[in-house]
């Protein structure tokens, strides 16, 4: 493999978190104060006066507090701003797409000190809006840019399927049932996966939940632990509602160097890959797989000489349990591999887009205290749509891998099944969640469906019809491949019935 030269070798010197919990939601520090925040943490952390040589500057979108112009604020109390300024799209992932991109700027020789940073204040946002507490921030954007989720099959919105919170059961339910568990084997499964989230994250100062949990309480729906979407309680789906920042600086080895930053505390960045699967999740052929995520973690595994368990530290992407255990199964790693440095979007925080940063932050000081070891951060973004993978670690000097998968990925991607509406009769459970409300209580069921022809179709069930609601629910059986009654509904909708 070339050697990239010393003067381009991309390494991580410093990163920056910080927490804000105040108990007056007035006190509570805005995004583009934590983003400083963060950033002036890294810039000590490198122990090195590296902000004011900044010439790229990535900024992860927020969205608790949406500005009118993000980037001219930070910069302003940055005093300076840098040439490359990017201020990014909406997506779990672009935290690894950007500490990726910042590499490669530095091997390409068009950047010598670059920085990633990313901030939210849901927690303060939500707890001043519910005591009618004007917030003494930076005024907002007047006319903020809706967001729309056109990209998804009308058919899907109608019938509910249009959040990450309805849509990730689909997967884990289709998931459960090609694993061959049977739903309680699959919840048992995620509840242990979770409790080891929440471990690591009670050892993580930066968490917002530092209390470890135990499987049984993360498993077990009540009063505390609501039923979100089956078959998720509130304790296995990410938590937004937290104050968090994060910011990590990459530089040149020879800037690193010159600037007497010590070699073990400089962490490289080693490259990865990335592809995504269609925007629409109709448009997919599969619930029980995603190719883009098997390319990316694939190559990873390849830069771990083949092996995964060459990875001495991972970080898996964890809005819900599905992706982790879609991870873990496509690198081929037993259960009992730790699939988190940070803790989690559950019991870390999921400060929106920007929780991978969290994660390099916490993979840089787990791979600064096991020199020469891998780590690999998958990022993942969307309805399981976009996929980013980034090895950081092991030896200094190797080329920087940059792969773009998406040609090969859809190459051998399958079509998906036609989406029709309005037939009737028999339809067979391809993959399905319900809903509940915030009483605790299921609001409807939602079914895609298979029909005789092999077309795909969506239909609820509503909610006073246990018979079917309860067969969707069995902890013993899954309701994957059971064929009941499609007939129209209420409201424009399809009904689904055994």
């Amino acid at each position: 493999m070339p050697v990239t030269p010393s003067d381009r070798i991309p390494v991580i010197v410093g990163i920056g978190e910080i927490k804000d919990r105040p108990a007056d939601p007035a006190l509570g520090l805005e995004p583009v104060a934590l983003m400083e925040q963060a950033l002036r943490r890294a810039e000590a952390d490198a122990g090195a006066g590296l902000l004011g040589r900044l010439d790229a500057l990535d900024i992860v979108n927020s969205v608790s507090w949406p500005y009118a112009d993000l980037p001219a604020a930070l910069c302003g109390r940055l005093a300076g701003a840098p040439r490359y300024l990017n201020y990014g799209p909406v997506g779990g992932e672009t935290p690894v797409r950007f500490l990726h991109e910042a590499a490669e700027r530095i091997a390409a020789g068009t950047s010598s000190v670059a920085a990633v940073v990313g901030a939210e204040a849901q927690h303060t946002v939500a707890a001043a809006q519910k005591r009618g507490i004007a917030l003494p921030w930076t005024a907002r954007d007047p006319d903020p840019k809706p967001r729309n989720r056109d990209y998804l099959a009308e058919l899907a919105r109608r019938h509910g399927l249009d959040m990450p919170i309805r849509v990730y059961p689909l997967y884990e339910n289709a998931t459960q049932a090609a694993w061959g568990q049977m739903p309680a084997q699959g919840q048992g499964e995620s509840a242990r996966l979770w409790e080891a989230f929440s471990k690591v994250a009670a050892g993580n100062p930066n968490s917002w939940i530092t209390r470890a949990l135990e499987a049984d309480e993360i498993a077990t729906a009540g009063p505390a632990n609501r039923m979100i979407a089956y078959p998720y309680p509130k304790l296995m789906t990410a938590n937004p509602l937290v104050n968090q920042g994060c910011a990590v600086i990459v530089t040149s080895l020879a800037v690193a160097r010159a600037a007497g930053i010590a070699a073990h505390r400089l962490v490289p960045i080693l490259g990865g890959a990335a592809a995504n699967e269609p925007k629409d999740i109709m448009a997919r052929a599969h619930f029980d797989r995603a190719p883009a995520m098997e390319a990316v973690l694939a190559v990873a595994r390849e830069m771990a000489g083949g092996d995964a368990r060459g990875f001495a530290h991972r970080e898996f992407y964890s809005c819900f349990p599905v992706v982790p255990k879609m991870a873990r199964r496509a690198l081929g790693l037993p259960e009992s591999a730790t699939p988190t440095v940070a803790g989690g979007l559950t019991f870390h925080g999921a400060p929106l887009n920007n929780y991978m940063l969290h994660a390099a932050a916490a993979m840089v000081r787990a791979l600064r205290g096991d020199v020469g070891a891998l780590g690999l951060l998958y990022g993942q973004g969307g309805f399981a749509s976009n996929h980013r993978s980034l090895v950081l670690g092991g030896a200094v000097g190797t080329a920087l891998v940059s792969r773009d998968l998406q040609a090969e990925v859809d190459t051998v991607r399958p079509p998906p099944p036609v989406l029709v509406e309005g037939r009737t009769g028999e339809a067979t459970v391809e993959t399905h969640t319900v809903v509940f409300g915030p009483n605790g209580m299921p609001d409807y069921g939602a079914v895609v469906l298979r029909l005789p022809d092999g077309a795909r179709t969506i239909a609820r069930v509503p909610a006073e019809d246990d018979d079917t609601l309860g067969v969707l629910m069995s902890p013993i059986t899954t309701a994957v491949g059971v064929t009941g009654l499609l007939t129209p509904g209420q409201e424009g909708l399809q009904q689904w019935t055994i």
